[in-house]
């Protein structure tokens, strides 16, 4: 079947009203009230696949009432306090780890590194202001691939409001899910995948709907946040029927806006993009996925109303965030290698254990959330810089997403484009990368592949900034 038809494009049955809606009605805004905000994990029922609905997925709520759909875009402001309380009313421990935001250790979500578990029935309060504008997301950091797997992965906004103007903005949250006959959960990961690329969802959804379409201006800027909050799954973003630039990645603005061509997202990563919609009212900006040799449409854009003739050249680059430029002559080198490992059963865990190790960092399997975990990779002194030396050894891509800090990618022998500061890394297979941080934030930091299966496998270890 083709991918993008002219039919496909105006018979969408997924459209929803209101792009602008989308990304303000749903969120919730930092400071709003002294209390803080009631964000609880509990159980519901989706609609997912097209056969059946799908029991016991796991949400995140806002407040005391149930919550049945997708977890809320929360809204936060860059420098101003945010307050939350995780209300766990699951039947296992979970935290919240909020990915990419450079808060306190304290904070980070991590059981037994940064804070308890939170058991079923307990609640636990996370405050941190956060000092980056961008795009960012939260998850649990328990029992990772059957919580995140089941529903648990929300957007984070921090707004900046020196932001250029935009017409209207869409939140998309990109992620599989494993679902067989009915729309009931399967097994979540087989292990001959997890020792290679990972398993792959069977049903693929953007903000949980199968080619949601979305009602935005006519010849209007739109700002599209996008998120792969997916625990295996690599993207290759792109874009038909319209034009759009390149704005932001990981939360961090690009220095000169760029044109979407094909762009590579991997699990923890996230995407800006400032999209200018077609002229004519009906006519459909397809953003689809273009890795494989079958591509597929994650989601449609229609242009509603008359014309509002911007220029994506009226988008001014977005401000840079306050991250510390490492200083290259007095930096500290590390090498950090990735390997596989040989396979033995893991540690049990609390948290939860898949059973197996199959990878390694630095030769070291990560036993598991334990109390007493392995040693840190390196103890980094406080406000140094350093130099991350990071090597795939192994054919396939692995996602790194470091905890709590920021880095700046500065040379690979894969990739000409070096982008922005970020808290991941695509690292391709056999690529060798140099990654610079200034140690600016003290705390154990986690440092791992964000395809689950692989962190829990044994692609895991931290980093001690003190």
């Amino acid at each position: 079947m083709p991918m993008f038809s002219r039919r496909r494009f105006l018979t969408s049955s997924a459209a929803l009203g209101g792009a602008f809606a989308l990304g303000a009605g749903v969120a919730a805004r930092a400071g709003a009230a002294p209390d803080p905000q009631i964000l609880a994990a509990q159980f519901a029922e989706a609609r997912i696949a097209a056969d059946g609905v799908t029991q016991r997925v796991m949400t995140y709520g806002l407040g005391e009432a149930a919550h049945a759909g997708m977890p809320p875009v929360l809204r936060m402001r860059k420098g101003e306090r945010y307050r939350a309380r995780l209300v766990n009313r699951l039947d296992e421990p979970t935290t919240v780890h909020w990915h990419g935001l450079r808060i306190d250790n304290a904070m980070d979500g991590v059981p037994e590194m940064t804070q308890p578990y939170v058991y079923p029935g307990d609640r636990f309060d996370y405050t941190f202001t956060p000092p980056d504008a961008g795009t960012f997301w939260y998850h649990p950091h328990c029992n990772t691939l059957t919580q995140m797997g089941r529903g648990l992965t929300g957007v984070i906004v921090v707004e900046n409001p020196d932001d250029p103007a935009f017409n209207a903005e869409v939140v998309l949250n990109l992620r599989d899910w494993r679902l067989g006959a009915g729309g009931g959960f399967i097994d979540p990961f087989k292990p001959r995948d997890a020792a290679r690329g990972g398993t792959y969802g069977t049903v693929r959804t953007a903000n949980w709907q199968r080619e949601p379409a979305y009602d935005v201006p006519a010849g209007g800027i739109v700002r599209v946040r996008i998120a792969a909050t997916d625990v295996t799954r690599i993207y290759t973003l792109g874009l038909e029927g319209a034009a759009a630039a390149v704005i932001a990645l990981d939360g961090n603005p690009v220095e000169a806006p760029f044109p979407l061509d094909r762009l590579d997202v991997g699990p923890g990563q996230r995407v800006d993009l400032a999209l200018r919609m077609p002229e004519s009212e009906g006519a459909c900006a397809t953003l689809g996925n273009f890795r494989g040799s079958a591509p597929w449409t994650i989601a449609r854009f229609r242009a509603v109303g008359a014309s509002l003739k911007r220029d994506l050249r009226d988008v001014a680059p977005l401000a840079a965030n306050p991250v510390a430029e490492a200083d290259l002559s007095t930096a500290t080198r590390i090498a950090i290698d990735l390997t596989a490992t040989a396979e033995h059963r893991a540690t049990p865990s609390i948290c939860g254990s898949l059973g197996y190790t199959f990878w390694a960092i630095n030769k070291v399997p990560w036993p598991g959330d334990t109390a007493d975990p392995v040693a840190p990779l390196e103890e980094l002194k406080l406000g140094r810089s350093y130099v991350l030396d990071v090597a795939n050894r192994t054919p396939h891509a692995h996602p790194i997403h470091l905890h709590g800090l920021s880095f700046r990618i500065i040379a690979s022998n894969k990739r000409s484009f070096l982008p922005p500061p970020t808290d991941t890394i695509l690292l391709l297979p056999d690529e060798q990368a140099q990654l610079a941080l200034v140690a600016d934030n003290p705390g154990d930091w986690v440092i791992h592949c964000h395809i689950i299966e692989h962190q829990k496998t044994g692609m895991t270890a931290y980093l001690r900034v003190a």
